[in-house]
């Protein structure tokens, strides 16, 4: 055996052949601490003793090689993630780390893995087909996970940030124009969720802060409703969880049209509720199933796809009703903190960037504007 100097460790060949590091790190609680390291070559483990005894001299904790970064990945997001994130966030990371990090990195040891380790995964997530904003998000979790594992001493320092993200160009929103929303309207009239529809494209209301509307929530009379609440399916079933941010809860007056479609809506429920007898489900919701409960966002969907298949229109996401709501905004020259403030983003800065060519199309038509008026 090849020893070192005191509390510096020693080196042995196993009888498997394999070689072993064996660093004294003392004495605690009246137990002698010691850590080994293993190798296939007397090099290698030389070095990982070599590294281990200068973290040691750092002060940087010395953590088992037994732990797995998939062990690490299950521990983090019960102990650290779980109480931190809002249940929609939990369940995306949870989904990244069991479909994708456990498989392709888990077994390999937390402190032993390597700047291409990661580049290899990435490298497989492309080549399979995933879009680089997906592989981005895997990178963006692991990203986090590890700066977990670096600000607790786990591992010496963060490796994916040594890994450069798949860069993701920023689809360019392509919203209703004002004549293509007046046929939307005109395509929705009559439908049972007519209010849902021109609630969203009136108010760019997020489908969550729709589900989640409650009658309370709404005053007619006044013409404004106010969000309080989402409504979320997660893990398959229905959850009221806060609004996404701060500034997503606030209150939104409503035009005319929204008011009369809700009055409407109203009486349209009172009819289901009679008709459905016992078997109504209270839950005090604005948009619910035909029996009381919540209303499907599945539902929605699909019956939004078909309405615009049915009109002749574009095919469109409903998310982008929200957009179209924000765009005839601003054509119309709402200011962009009004667009903010109605939108419920956190930041001046995520609207002004969100809708950066809208805002400049709308300069431009100012300024012709402007120059008409000056040259008469």
């Amino acid at each position: 055996m090849a020893r070192r100097g005191n509390s510096e460790g020693s080196i042995y060949k196993r009888k498997d052949g394999r070689w072993a590091a064996v660093m004294d790190l003392g004495w605690q609680d009246g137990k002698r601490i010691r850590k080994t390291f293993y190798s296939k070559t007397r090099g290698e483990v030389n070095n990982r003793l070599g590294k281990a005894i200068e973290d040691h001299k750092k002060a940087l904790p010395i953590t088992s090689e037994r732990l797995t970064t998939g062990q690490f990945l299950d521990t983090w997001l019960a102990d650290t993630v779980k109480a931190a994130v809002r249940p929609r966030t939990f369940q995306s990371y949870a989904e990244i780390v069991r479909v994708h990090l456990r498989p392709g990195l888990g077994r390999i040891p937390l402190t032993m893995m390597t700047p291409e380790d990661v580049e290899k995964l990435i490298n497989r997530k492309l080549a399979s087909g995933l879009s680089p904003r997906r592989v981005q998000y895997i990178h963006a979790v692991l990203r986090r996970a590890l700066g977990v594992a670096e600000t607790r001493g786990k591992v010496a320092r963060n490796i994916a940030k040594l890994v450069d993200a798949p860069t993701v160009v920023q689809a360019e929103i392509s919203p209703f124009d004002p004549e293509e929303a007046r046929a939307f309207i005109r395509a929705i009239e009559g439908e049972r969720l007519e209010a849902l529809y021109t609630l969203a494209i009136a108010t760019g209301m997020r489908q969550a802060e729709i589900l989640g509307l409650a009658w309370t929530d709404i005053d007619l009379d006044a013409a404004q409703l106010t969000i309080r609440t989402t409504l979320q399916r997660i893990d398959g079933e229905y959850r009221f969880l806060e609004p996404k941010t701060a500034r997503s809860r606030r209150t939104l007056a409503l035009p005319d049209m929204v008011v009369d479609a809700l009055r409407a809506h109203w009486g349209r429920q009172i009819g289901e509720m009679l008709h459905a007898g016992t078997e109504w489900q209270e839950s005090g919701l604005v948009f619910t199933a035909p029996t009381g409960g919540p209303l499907s966002d599945r539902v929605v969907r699909d019956r939004f796809y078909r309405i615009l298949e049915n009109a002749g229109l574009r095919r469109q996401r409903f998310h982008d009703l929200r957009h179209s709501c924000a765009s005839l905004m601003i054509a119309q020259g709402v200011q962009s903190r009004e667009v903010m403030e109605q939108l419920g983003h956190s930041t001046i800065v995520m609207t002004l960037n969100r809708y950066a060519h809208i805002f400049q199309e709308s300069q431009r038509e100012t300024a012709k504007k402007m120059g008409e008026i000056l040259t008469g």
